[in-house]
C-alpha cells in the first residue's frame, strides 16, 4: 500500500532525505579537512620559498598589518638577525571574483617576486595571471618606489595579459599594495 501524498508526508520525507543528504556532507568534510588543510600549508610553504629571495627564517605564523583599512597578513624573513624580507598575502577583486596573491617584498620597496594563491578568473584569459612568464616577470625585482606599479593603460609601468586587462590591474593592484605595505613596516621597524 503506497503513502498517501499530503503535506505531513511530504514534509517528514523531504525531511529525512536532507538529513541523510547533511549527514553525508559532515562526513566527506571530516574526511577532507585534514588533507586539504595540509595541502594548503604545503603550497603556501613553496609560494613563500618562491618568493623570498634568501635562504633565511621565516616567522613560523603570519604576522597582521593595516594598511588603508585593509588587514593584511605577512610572513618576516630575517637573514643574518638584520635583513627583512616581508611575503604579504594581498587580495584584491578581479574580474572573476577574489584574486590573492603573494608577494616577496625586499627593502626599499623591491618586488621579489609573486606568486597567485587563489584566483577565480576565466581559464584561458585572466588565469594566465597564474602562468604567463611574460607578465608574471615584470614584477621580479621590480623597484615601487621608482617605477610606478599599474598597467600600462593607467600609465604604469606593466604591460597588460592580452584580453585580460581588468585581471591585470587587479594583479598589479594587490602588488602595488603589498610593496606600499612593506615599506610601511620597514619604517615602523627603523
Amino acid at each position: 500500500m503506497a503513502a498517501q501524498s499530503t503535506l505531513k508526508n511530504m514534509v517528514i520525507c523531504l525531511t529525512g532525505v536532507c538529513l541523510i543528504c547533511a549527514a553525508i556532507l559532515g562526513f566527506t568534510y571530516s574526511l577532507t579537512e585534514k588533507p586539504i588543510e595540509q595541502a594548503n600549508k604545503k603550497a603556501l610553504q613553496e609560494a613563500l620559498s618562491l618568493v623570498l629571495p634568501q635562504e633565511g627564517t621565516i616567522s613560523p605564523e603570519p604576522l597582521k598589518a593595516e594598511l588603508d583599512g585593509t588587514e593584511y597578513e605577512y610572513y618576516l624573513q630575517t637573514v643574518n638577525d638584520s635583513t627583512c624580507n616581508w611575503a604579504i598575502k594581498s587580495s584584491v577583486i578581479g574580474f572573476g571574483g577574489t584574486l590573492t596573491v603573494l608577494v616577496g617584498v625586499e627593502p626599499g620597496g623591491i618586488v621579489h617576486a609573486t606568486r597567485v594563491l587563489s584566483h577565480s578568473e576565466t581559464p584561458g584569459l585572466g588565469a594566465k595571471c597564474q602562468t604567463e612568464s611574460s607578465f608574471i616577470d615584470q614584477f621580479r625585482s621590480f623597484d615601487s618606489v621608482a617605477g610606478k606599479l599599474a598597467v600600462r593603460k593607467d600609465g604604469g609601468d606593466i604591460d597588460a595579459i592580452t584580453a585580460s586587462t581588468i585581471t591585470s590591474r587587479a594583479y598589479t593592484l594587490a602588488v602595488s599594495n603589498a610593496a606600499r605595505l612593506a615599506l610601511k613596516l620597514q619604517e615602523e621597524k627603523q
